[in-house]
C-alpha cells in the first residue's frame, strides 16, 4: 500500500547558477529547485508549488548571490501535487 503522502528533506545544490549572468542568478536558482524536485519526485512542472519562504530564502542576499545549496522539505500528496517548503527548526 502506498502512503497518502510522501515527505522528504532534500538538500538541493544550486551550483548551476554560477554559470548564469549575475542579474539572472536568483530566478535561475528557483528554476533549479523546481527541476530538482521534478526529477526526484516524478512530478510535472504544473504540479509543483514552491512556498514563498523558500523564494525569500533564495532572494535573501539579492539577485546576484543566491545560496550555493538550500535545504527544503518536499511533500508529495496523493493527488500528485508537490509542496516545497523550508524545514522547521
Amino acid at each position: 500500500m502506498a502512503d497518502e503522502e510522501d515527505e522528504r528533506i532534500m538538500t538541493i545544490p544550486l551550483r548551476v547558477v554560477i554559470s548564469v549572468p549575475r542579474k539572472k542568478r536568483a530566478p535561475r536558482a528557483v528554476k533549479a529547485i523546481k527541476e530538482h524536485v521534478m526529477r526526484h519526485m516524478k512530478a510535472g512542472p504544473e504540479d509543483i508549488w514552491i512556498d514563498a519562504r523558500v523564494n525569500e530564502a533564495v532572494w535573501a542576499r539579492g539577485i546576484e548571490k543566491p545560496p550555493n545549496k538550500i535545504r527544503v522539505r518536499v511533500i508529495k500528496f496523493e493527488d500528485g501535487l508537490v509542496e516545497v517548503s523550508l524545514p522547521e527548526g
